[in-house]
């Protein structure tokens, strides 16, 4: 029973989960912006679905409307939620490091090198 509550009070499964409910709830609230989107462009070309248009006999209405309401919901995702989650994220970096640029801990090598380095000018006894 110990291994069975560890493994689902596991960090990453709770913050899967939590990723999980608010991406289905996140989704509606797309699908809903896409669908004012399409209603948009409808106004603006006649019937905010292209499922009836066949040019030449060829039924590719269907697929133009998955198309666009893909290249929108695209749209949609990167520019309010990947825009500002990488301009959080770089903010939040900044205000951690004071502002100023931290360099990346050495290494082993690098400290393997320096010792080597260290050693070799000091003199010898």
């Amino acid at each position: 029973m110990q291994g069975f509550k560890d493994f689902i009070m596991r960090g990453n499964l709770v913050e899967l989960a939590v990723a999980f409910v608010i991406a289905t709830a996140f989704a509606k609230v797309v699908a809903a912006l896409v669908v004012v989107i399409m209603d948009i462009v409808g106004k603006i070309g006649g019937s905010p679905s292209f499922s009836s248009y066949t040019p030449h006999g060829i039924h590719i209405g269907d697929f133009l409307t998955a198309l666009i309401g893909f290249v929108l919901l695209a749209a949609v995702v990167y520019f309010f939620v990947v825009v500002p989650y990488n301009k959080a994220t770089e903010l939040a970096k900044s205000r951690r490091k004071g502002g100023v640029e931290i360099e990346a801990d050495p290494t082993e090598l690098d400290l393997l090198v320096q010792i080597r380095d260290e050693l070799r000018t000091r003199p010898r006894a």
